[in-house]
Protein backbone atom coordinates (compact mmCIF):
# COMPACT_ATOMS: atom_id res chain seq x y z
CA UNK A 1 0.00 0.00 0.00
CA UNK A 2 1.14 3.63 -0.89
CA UNK A 3 -0.20 6.95 0.78
CA UNK A 4 -1.58 9.00 -1.88
CA UNK A 5 1.31 11.47 -1.54
CA UNK A 6 3.90 8.41 -2.44
CA UNK A 7 1.59 7.20 -5.09
CA UNK A 8 1.92 11.00 -6.78
CA UNK A 9 5.56 11.23 -6.40
CA UNK A 10 6.00 7.83 -8.25
CA UNK A 11 3.13 8.32 -10.92
CA UNK A 12 2.73 12.02 -11.07
CA UNK A 13 0.79 12.16 -14.76
CA UNK A 14 -1.50 9.05 -13.76
CA UNK A 15 -2.04 10.73 -10.20
CA UNK A 16 -3.10 14.06 -11.99
CA UNK A 17 -5.81 12.53 -14.19
CA UNK A 18 -7.18 10.39 -11.39
CA UNK A 19 -7.41 13.41 -9.30
CA UNK A 20 -9.32 15.65 -12.38
CA UNK A 21 -11.81 13.02 -12.96
CA UNK A 22 -12.44 12.84 -8.97
CA UNK A 23 -12.54 16.44 -9.04
CA UNK A 24 -14.46 17.33 -12.26
CA UNK A 25 -17.46 18.86 -10.75
CA UNK A 26 -15.20 20.81 -7.98
CA UNK A 27 -14.94 18.85 -4.91
CA UNK A 28 -14.14 15.52 -4.79
CA UNK A 29 -17.02 13.15 -5.74
CA UNK A 30 -16.87 9.16 -6.59
CA UNK A 31 -18.38 6.12 -5.35
CA UNK A 32 -16.76 4.18 -2.72
CA UNK A 33 -17.76 0.36 -2.71
CA UNK A 34 -16.83 -1.56 0.64
CA UNK A 35 -17.31 -5.17 1.65
CA UNK A 36 -20.60 -5.97 3.04
CA UNK A 37 -20.70 -8.74 6.40
CA UNK A 38 -22.06 -11.31 4.06
CA UNK A 39 -19.20 -10.84 1.31
CA UNK A 40 -21.25 -8.84 -1.21
CA UNK A 41 -20.19 -5.01 -2.28
CA UNK A 42 -21.68 -1.97 -0.67
CA UNK A 43 -21.30 1.38 -3.20
CA UNK A 44 -22.31 4.74 -2.23
CA UNK A 45 -21.33 8.44 -3.29
CA UNK A 46 -19.00 9.43 -1.09
CA UNK A 47 -16.56 13.51 -1.34
CA UNK A 48 -12.78 12.40 -1.08
CA UNK A 49 -10.65 14.72 0.24
CA UNK A 50 -6.63 15.60 -1.52
CA UNK A 51 -4.69 17.21 0.84
CA UNK A 52 -0.38 17.08 0.45
CA UNK A 53 0.06 14.42 2.63
CA UNK A 54 -2.65 12.01 1.42
CA UNK A 55 -6.23 11.37 0.28
CA UNK A 56 -9.03 11.23 2.90
CA UNK A 57 -12.44 10.66 3.17
CA UNK A 58 -15.53 11.70 6.08
CA UNK A 59 -17.65 9.14 6.69
CA UNK A 60 -20.45 9.34 9.24
CA UNK A 61 -21.88 6.56 11.59
CA UNK A 62 -23.70 4.50 8.55
CA UNK A 63 -23.21 1.05 7.26
CA UNK A 64 -20.31 1.70 4.79
CA UNK A 65 -18.45 3.20 8.27
CA UNK A 66 -19.17 0.14 9.89
CA UNK A 67 -17.76 -2.12 6.41
CA UNK A 68 -14.24 -0.25 6.84
CA UNK A 69 -14.39 -0.56 10.70
CA UNK A 70 -14.48 -4.18 9.95
CA UNK A 71 -12.72 -5.00 6.58
CA UNK A 72 -10.82 -1.32 5.56
CA UNK A 73 -10.71 -2.46 1.85
CA UNK A 74 -12.48 -0.37 -0.57
CA UNK A 75 -12.58 1.02 -4.33
CA UNK A 76 -13.14 4.47 -5.24
CA UNK A 77 -14.58 5.08 -8.59
CA UNK A 78 -15.07 8.77 -10.42
CA UNK A 79 -18.06 9.98 -11.25
CA UNK A 80 -18.65 9.82 -15.11
CA UNK A 81 -18.34 12.71 -16.97
CA UNK A 82 -20.81 14.19 -19.17
CA UNK A 83 -19.30 14.70 -22.19
CA UNK A 84 -17.02 11.05 -22.60
CA UNK A 85 -16.81 7.63 -20.85
CA UNK A 86 -13.18 8.36 -19.59
CA UNK A 87 -13.18 5.90 -15.84
CA UNK A 88 -10.75 6.61 -12.44
CA UNK A 89 -10.54 3.96 -10.08
CA UNK A 90 -8.81 3.31 -7.18
CA UNK A 91 -8.45 0.72 -4.81
CA UNK A 92 -6.78 -0.08 -1.45
CA UNK A 93 -7.43 0.23 2.47
CA UNK A 94 -9.24 2.62 4.13
CA UNK A 95 -7.52 3.24 7.82
CA UNK A 96 -9.38 5.20 10.37
CA UNK A 97 -6.86 8.10 11.03
CA UNK A 98 -6.15 8.56 14.78
CA UNK A 99 -4.05 11.89 14.94
CA UNK A 100 -5.69 14.46 16.66
CA UNK A 101 -4.18 16.90 14.78
CA UNK A 102 -4.65 15.81 11.50
CA UNK A 103 -8.22 15.22 12.14
CA UNK A 104 -8.66 18.74 14.10
CA UNK A 105 -6.65 20.44 10.72
CA UNK A 106 -9.10 18.71 8.24
CA UNK A 107 -12.50 19.20 10.38
CA UNK A 108 -11.03 22.80 10.53
CA UNK A 109 -10.33 23.51 6.77
CA UNK A 110 -13.37 21.62 4.91
CA UNK A 111 -15.97 23.05 8.36
CA UNK A 112 -17.43 19.56 9.20
CA UNK A 113 -19.39 19.93 11.81
CA UNK A 114 -18.64 18.65 15.45
CA UNK A 115 -22.52 17.61 15.73
CA UNK A 116 -22.46 15.56 13.22
CA UNK A 117 -21.11 11.60 14.53
CA UNK A 118 -18.33 11.42 11.04
CA UNK A 119 -15.10 9.57 11.42
CA UNK A 120 -11.70 10.60 8.93
CA UNK A 121 -10.32 8.01 6.81
CA UNK A 122 -7.24 8.08 4.95
CA UNK A 123 -7.47 5.52 1.82
CA UNK A 124 -4.30 4.02 1.18
CA UNK A 125 -3.45 3.16 -2.60
CA UNK A 126 -2.74 -0.19 -4.07
CA UNK A 127 -3.95 -0.07 -7.40
CA UNK A 128 -4.63 2.88 -9.21
CA UNK A 129 -5.85 3.11 -12.95
CA UNK A 130 -7.02 5.77 -15.54
CA UNK A 131 -9.01 4.82 -19.17
CA UNK A 132 -9.73 7.13 -21.81
CA UNK A 133 -11.96 6.26 -24.17
CA UNK A 134 -11.63 9.43 -26.52
CA UNK A 135 -14.70 11.35 -27.87
CA UNK A 136 -16.44 8.42 -29.17
CA UNK A 137 -16.79 6.93 -26.06
CA UNK A 138 -16.32 3.21 -25.18
CA UNK A 139 -19.23 2.55 -27.47
CA UNK A 140 -18.08 4.55 -30.51
CA UNK A 141 -20.82 5.41 -33.52
CA UNK A 142 -19.94 4.07 -36.88
CA UNK A 143 -20.00 7.47 -38.12
CA UNK A 144 -18.07 8.78 -35.17
CA UNK A 145 -14.21 8.22 -35.89
CA UNK A 146 -12.32 5.78 -34.13
CA UNK A 147 -9.78 6.27 -31.64
CA UNK A 148 -8.45 3.30 -29.39
CA UNK A 149 -9.33 3.46 -25.77
CA UNK A 150 -6.04 4.24 -24.04
CA UNK A 151 -5.73 2.88 -20.14
CA UNK A 152 -2.87 2.93 -17.48
CA UNK A 153 -2.75 1.19 -14.47
CA UNK A 154 -0.30 1.33 -11.47
CA UNK A 155 -0.04 -1.17 -8.77
CA UNK A 156 1.97 -0.25 -5.31
CA UNK A 157 5.18 -1.82 -5.47
CA UNK A 158 6.41 -5.43 -4.07
CA UNK A 159 9.47 -6.77 -4.43
CA UNK A 160 8.31 -9.44 -7.22
CA UNK A 161 5.89 -7.16 -9.41
CA UNK A 162 6.39 -4.12 -12.36
CA UNK A 163 4.35 -0.93 -10.87
CA UNK A 164 3.13 0.38 -14.57
CA UNK A 165 1.48 -0.92 -17.45
CA UNK A 166 0.00 1.01 -20.02
CA UNK A 167 -2.28 -1.07 -22.80
CA UNK A 168 -4.09 0.60 -25.95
Amino acid sequence: MASWSDFAVAEPTLADGIRALLQQYGPGMGYLATIRPDGGPRVHPVSPVFTGDGLYCFIVDSPKRRDLERDGRYALHAYPPEDNDDEACLTGRALPVRDPLTVAHLAGALHASPDVDWRLFELTVETAMLRRHGPAGALPLAATPFLPAYARTWRAPSPSRPTLAIAG
